[in-house]
């Protein structure tokens, strides 16, 4: 004889579910969050994207069969120059500050991943299907997130393209659920209706919290993320609240090089004996020729100073350290390029590690802000911070900030 589906021993049956916070409206207060947040998160993790600049050349480009899902992508400027530090801060802090509700809108709708039969009819079957994607999008999506935030990613492939393809999927999924379950949430919400919906118990235990002390605790959950994630956006005694965010301990050090980086000179490959004063030398190609520069013949030239930030995709960032050097501009005009600068690419020393090679837009180029930095707050660069010179430009992505600076490229990527 075969078992019944609707015994309560079996998780396709409703009496299976007893918990008596289950129901529409818990479900669509939490549903109205993560429509919100969710939205936030695609539109920041987008942006992100195009502070690559990936069409400019393909070292920045880590999605290269992107197609389509491109058709945004615009020139990154370089006004505010925060813009990237708060759009990554947002991006990182909200995922992360909003695990507990997801994980609250998975609980709350479990019973439907089991319901039978699977498909009552042909638009049953669509909403079940993009249902499964909805779900499997949402935790693929957080999970790769959290782990490259981490710095521990696992995941075999680049980070990149399997966090933006499975933005489009999850969001896509996202979108067609939220047309179909939008009326009936905010029905939900203002009627209050229970009876008679296939998320209630039809035999519910006795209850040991009410819903709105469970919203508080998933709240509370959130706030309690938010607290330990977002101290990576700042420097001195808040980034050590940071518990769950790279880069959220100690200071590297102290005096003028004493803040945040990423990728030491040991990590990278670097060796001593190619940064010294007697055999380091910079390359700068372009219009009329090449030239090389030593560091002291670097600062013989106009020195300019800019104070910027440095802000990665893992979503910490520092406040504005003050940088000089040699205006990218300026460096440009040694090559031939006196009055309209083109764009750049720059080769670093490093052995290992992604970005050895970063291109930048002629409008980053131009900014009288853009330096190749030899000080920072007063002093060298540390060999961790890219002695003997490095790239810095407002409102990029660290990354694109190449630090030990070896070969300059002006002109067509």
């Amino acid at each position: 004889m075969r078992d019944d589906p609707r015994d309560p021993r079996f998780p396709s049956s409703p009496g299976f579910w007893r918990s008596p916070l289950r129901g529409p409206w818990f479900t669509s207060v939490l549903g109205l969050v993560l429509l919100v947040g969710i939205t936030v998160l695609f539109v920041t993790g987008l942006v992100s994207y195009a502070a690559y600049n990936p069409g400019l050349s393909p070292v920045n480009d880590k999605t290269p069969d992107k197609g389509i899902l491109g058709f945004y992508l615009f020139a990154w400027p370089t006004n505010p120059h925060w813009l990237y530090r708060l759009n990554q801060g947002v991006h990182v802090t909200l995922g992360v500050s909003l695990i507990p509700v997801l994980l609250a809108k998975l609980w709350s709708v479990v019973p439907r991943l089991f319901a039978l039969p699977p498909a009552r009819s042909l638009a049953h079957a669509l909403e079940r299907i993009s249902l499964l994607l909805l779900v499997g999008g949402a935790l693929f999506e957080f999970v790769t997130g959290v782990l490259n935030v981490q710095l521990d990613y696992v995941f075999p492939g680049s980070f990149y393209p399997l966090h933006f393809y499975g933005a489009w999927v999850f969001f896509a999924a996202f979108v067609a659920h939220a047309a179909l379950k939008m009326p009936i949430a905010l029905r939900n919400l203002r009627h209050l209706r229970e009876e008679g919906n296939d998320l209630v118990s039809p035999r519910p235990a006795d209850p040991t919290v009410s819903r709105r002390g469970a919203l508080w605790f998933v709240g509370g959950g959130s706030l309690l993320l938010f607290a330990t994630t977002a101290g990576q956006n700042f420097d001195g005694p808040l980034r050590r609240t940071a518990l769950l965010a790279p880069h959220g301990g100690r200071e590297p050090g102290s005096g003028p090089n004493g803040f945040q980086i990423n990728k030491t000179a040991a990590y990278a490959g670097i060796d001593a004996a190619e940064t010294g004063p007697d055999t380091w030398q910079l390359v700068v190609a372009g219009r009329t020729g090449t030239v090389r520069l030593s560091r002291s013949q670097l600062l013989e030239l106009p020195l300019h100073s800019s104070a910027l930030p440095i802000a990665c995709v893992e979503g910490w960032s520092t406040s504005d350290q003050w940088w000089r050097g040699v205006r990218l501009r300026d460096l440009a005009a040694l090559v031939g390029y006196d009055d309209d600068p083109p764009d750049l690419f720059v080769e670093s020393l490093q052995r290992r590690g992604a970005f050895r090679k970063a291109a930048l837009r002629a409008n980053q180029v131009a900014d009288p802000r853009s330096l190749l930095a030899l000080y920072v707050n007063g002093e060298e660069l540390s060999p961790d911070h890219g002695y003997p010179a490095r790239i810095i430009v407002p409102a990029a992505p660290g990354v694109l900030n190449t630090k030990w600076v070896a070969r300059m490229t002006f002109g067509d990527l």
